[in-house]
């Protein structure tokens, strides 16, 4: 009689359990907040590639998303506008008082973009399409575009309180067929008449001019150095062919009065080589060698003392192309 007892109470149990049970899965199992999707680096940043055109503009899609278990069921429009105050804040924070190392806020000269964006009902993403014009941008000052989600006084949305959700700090970075960062161990810097003390350094960037065109900095200064605009190398990528592979590179400097800058190989060329993934077919591969040298004064870093500099060797970059995205500035492995 205990047992059949027993046996009774657990199947009353069982059956209101599974009376009071609900399809919890499908109510919202998180709150649904508004973000950008533009994660920064760890400099504060997101680094944002824009493909340099010199008489057109160029649409960058900012996606802005709805988080969420469950498919978005209304109309939100979203504002957005500019955050100078965090930028003010994390320019602080990763410089202090060296205001020359800021980043700047981009002028409205090179960009525009709607004040709004709609995610529509059934959609959990929109993209804010913000139009570019980078023709005459000087890339030795850095340019951020710093971007919030503001509220909505109708309650319409909510926004994601993460700071890293709610601003997009773009840190905007135009880009041609030659720039990015170049391995540079085997490009020698020393002092003139010195070569037992050379320096190195592991990378270079190469920033854009124009189409054929990117401009390093001399010897060993960086986007750091105050300095940095009055040692500006830069090099042009010509079609005239030195042998069946090698191509003529122009080099020059803007500040030769100053600088004393010198070419010192009339030969400097470059090469381009493609390949293709064997592991991942859809891969693409260009290969991008640089061969050149340079003279040049530093008479910026101790005042009344002039150091001359040579440099000599070779600088070589590899693009990474997934040919399966259909757009460029994504499709490159940065």
């Amino acid at each position: 009689m205990k047992k059949i007892y027993i046996l009774f109470l657990v199947m009353a149990t069982t059956i209101f359990g599974l009376s009071s049970c609900n399809n919890e899965w499908e109510d919202e199992q998180y709150e649904q907040l508004v973000s950008f999707k533009a994660p920064p680096n760890t400099e504060g940043v997101s680094w944002t590639y824009i493909r340099y055109k010199p008489d057109g503009k160029v649409t960058f899609n900012l996606p802005v998303v709805v988080s969420g278990s469950t498919p978005n069921t209304e109309n939100r429009t979203v504002r957005v506008g500019l955050d100078l105050d965090t930028l003010a804040i994390l320019n602080r924070e990763q410089f202090g008082e060296r205001q020359e190392l800021y980043y700047g806020v981009l002028e409205s000269k090179y960009y525009n973009m709607p004040e709004t964006v709609t995610i529509p009902a059934g959609e959990s993403q929109a993209v804010i399409p913000i139009e570019f014009s980078l023709a005459d941008i000087d890339e030795s000052d850095k340019w951020v575009l710093p971007l919030q989600i503001l509220d909505d006084p109708a309650g319409n949305y909510h926004v994601n309180p993460h700071k890293h959700y709610k601003r997009a700090m773009l840190r905007i970075a135009p880009f041609n067929d030659y720039s990015g960062e170049y391995s540079s161990t085997q490009f020698k810097i020393y002092l003139e008449g010195n070569r037992d003390r050379e320096l190195t350094m592991n990378t270079q960037r190469a920033y854009v001019v124009d189409e054929e065109t990117v401009f390093f900095y001399a010897g060993t200064r960086d986007a750091d150095y105050l300095d940095r605009k009055s040692y500006k190398v830069f090099v042009r990528f010509t079609d005239e062919q030195i042998d069946i592979q090698k191509k003529k590179l122009e080099i020059w400097s803007d500040n030769a009065e100053n600088n004393k800058f010198e070419v010192d190989d009339e030969q400097a060329y470059y090469t381009v080589d493609e390949s293709w993934d064997q592991v991942k077919p859809y891969e693409k591969r260009i290969y991008i060698n640089l061969s050149f040298g340079y003279r040049f004064e530093d008479y910026t870093s101790a005042p009344g003392l002039r150091l001359r500099y040579q440099t000599v060797g070779t600088m070589a970059m590899e693009r990474k192309l997934n040919t399966l995205i259909p757009d460029e500035d994504q499709q490159i492995e940065w």
